[in-house]
């Protein structure tokens, strides 16, 4: 596997809206946890979060990622994200904001994808109302409060 080729195809079928081509770099079984919308299993639905999720509100996605390591069965790498939004409190904004995705690997493909993401600039720059912001950090916060690795840190 060729992380940085591989990471290429994936920003760039973003870019495409192109989400048959973005969800052929996952496993059948495939997972896509989203910051935004959730998770999202399987080659349909996958391609659907490209397709339908992501175009739905922005358009002009540019998706770079940076550094990336892996050691054959986890891929990390930085990324920079930016896309033209369409929301009315946003008036036509490029926003963008920065994180590090995480994908779980077996046979060359993507079986799971996670990120964490830094996205305050991007609520900042899209006018949302800090009763917004609250709502969707809170929402992040009781997903965290889920994973088992965060167990003994909230024990």
């Amino acid at each position: 596997m060729d992380a940085v080729k591989m990471l290429r195809e994936f920003c760039d079928a973003v870019e495409a809206r192109d989400g048959a081509r973005f969800a052929r770099l996952f496993a059948a079984d495939g997972v896509y946890h989203d910051v935004f919308y959730g998770a999202f299993e399987g080659h349909a639905k996958i391609a659907e979060m490209i397709d339908d999720w992501f175009h739905r509100t922005a358009r002009e996605f540019r998706w770079d990622m940076h550094a990336p390591v892996s050691d054959g069965k986890t891929l990390y790498a930085r990324y920079t994200f930016s896309y033209v939004s369409t929301l009315p409190e946003a008036q036509g904004k490029r926003v963008g904001f920065e994180g590090v995705s995480i994908m779980q690997l077996r046979d060359g493909l993507i079986t799971e994808y996670r990120e964490v993401a830094n996205v305050g600039p991007a609520f900042v720059a899209l006018n949302f109302a800090p009763e917004r912001v609250c709502k969707i950090l809170a929402k992040e916060g009781a997903h965290l409060a889920k994973d088992p690795t965060m167990a003994r840190h909230i024990a």
